[in-house]
């Protein structure tokens, strides 16, 4: 993911970026899967001082969760996608030599199996109650650790010499 400087205005100054254009420049970062670190380093400024400028202007901050939700939603997506399986054409383009264009020669239907890891994983995280691998069970009662704890030293030697 490329990151860029940037160009123009007084390097971290916060009423740059809550102009239009900066906040513009912020949710591209963001949705480009840039961290906050990185957005920072892009607007000139320490991560400390984007963290502050996300408590102290909400404009920053709402740019900045609408730029990542962006993101978010399409690994979801395509996470969904490859967990069910899909279709695609591909296409195969050859050089007409008579007119000089790319002409498409072949159409083929390809299918993406469903992959059962990204189920897995879809399931676990959106319904973990049905889906985690461990079951959580609650017990009533005492557990004890040692059974001789209750025992005198002379109950216990008794104990000891029966045996």
């Amino acid at each position: 993911m490329a990151q860029t400087k940037n160009k123009g205005g007084a390097k971290g100054k916060y009423h740059d970026w809550i102009e239009p254009e900066g906040l513009l420049k912020i949710e591209g970062w963001a949705r480009d899967g840039l961290t906050d670190e990185q957005i920072a380093n892009n607007m000139g400024v320490h991560r400390d001082t984007l963290v502050q400028w996300k408590k102290k202007y909400p404009d920053i901050s709402d740019t900045l969760k609408k730029g990542k939700e962006v993101v978010g939603r399409a690994v979801e997506n395509a996470l969904l996608k490859r967990a069910l399986g899909y279709s695609y054409i591909e296409t195969t383009e050859e050089l007409n030599r008579e007119t000089g264009a790319m002409e498409v020669t072949k159409r083929v239907t390809k299918e993406v199996v469903p992959d059962t890891t990204a189920q897995i994983f879809w399931l676990k995280n959106r319904k973990p109650e049905d889906w985690r691998d461990r079951k959580e069970t609650h017990l009533s009662g005492e557990v004890r650790s040692n059974p001789f704890d209750e025992l005198s030293p002379s109950e216990l030697r008794k104990l000891i010499a029966s045996e």
